[in-house]
Order: C-alpha cells, then sequence, then structure tokens
C-alpha cells in the first residue's frame, strides 16, 4: 500500500478553537482534579515511572493534543481513540527510546514521514541559527 493511501486511511487530526470558560466550567474542572486526586508531575523524575498511558493530557509532551500558544486552539492528534487507549503517550519516552525511524515516529504522533522529516529539519535549522556549540550532524550520526 503506498503512503498517500494509508494517510487516507488515518483519521486526521481535529482543531478545537479557543473558547473561554464560563466561571461554572472552571470550578468543575477544580472539583474533578480534588475528587480524582491527581497530581501532576512537576519533574521528569516524578512521571518517567508513572503510569501508562499518561493521564495528563494538559502535559506539553503529551502526544495526544496539542495547545496553539498564540491563538489557545486545541488541535486533538488522535480524534479517533480515547486517551486511555494510546499505546504510547509521552513525547518524552520515545525521545529517550531513540533509534527510530520516521515512519515509526510518524505512525507514533499520526503525522506522514514527509511532515516528521520537515519537522526535524526545522528543528535543526532552529538549532544552527543559534550557533550551538557543537556540529548537529555530528550528533545525529553517532
Amino acid at each position: 500500500m503506498n503512503d498517500s493511501k494509508r494517510d487516507r486511511e488515518r483519521p486526521r487530526s481535529r482543531t478545537i478553537p479557543m473558547r473561554r470558560l464560563t466561571r461554572a466550567e472552571v470550578q468543575e474542572g477544580i472539583a474533578l482534579a480534588e475528587v480524582m486526586d491527581y497530581r501532576r508531575p512537576q519533574l521528569r523524575s516524578e512521571c518517567r515511572e508513572g503510569i501508562r498511558p499518561c493521564p495528563y493530557v494538559s502535559c506539553k509532551h503529551h502526544l495526544y493534543l496539542d495547545v496553539n500558544p498564540l491563538t489557545g486552539s486545541i488541535k486533538i492528534n488522535f480524534p479517533d481513540i480515547d486517551v486511555t487507549e494510546m499505546t504510547e503517550s509521552c513525547a518524552l519516552d520515545i525521545a529517550e527510546r531513540g533509534g527510530i525511524t520516521l515512519e515509526e515516529v510518524g505512525a507514533i504522533m499520526n503525522l506522514t514521514r514527509e511532515r516528521i522529516r520537515q519537522v526535524e529539519m526545522s528543528g535543526l535549522d532552529k538549532l544552527k541559527e543559534q550557533d550551538i556549540a557543537f556540529d548537529i550532524e555530528d550528533v545525529f550520526r553517532s
């Protein structure tokens, strides 16, 4: 099966525009957090051995959703599954594993191999612009 056909079969991510919560919705969220007794980890060392899939979808490293800091919109990366059904939920877990292909990253993040390559190139360009003290290409060759 070619990439374009496989990509069409995969459910697309869904973006929700920012909406201000009502005072009642904020209070309901606070009450739920207290009842559920979830205390979000503050450090990586606190969550490394935590339950998986990670329940903290508001964490910036969680793969289930992304929040645009400029617009406040929320992008749900996996609209077809519940967060509890995710096999991989933390970008840091995946990064620590290391050595995976663009196809594997694409499958984990619900993106195409090409989009992963573009993001990788963009990140490398940003690092080069900041005059990193070591050669970035040497890091990826090792």
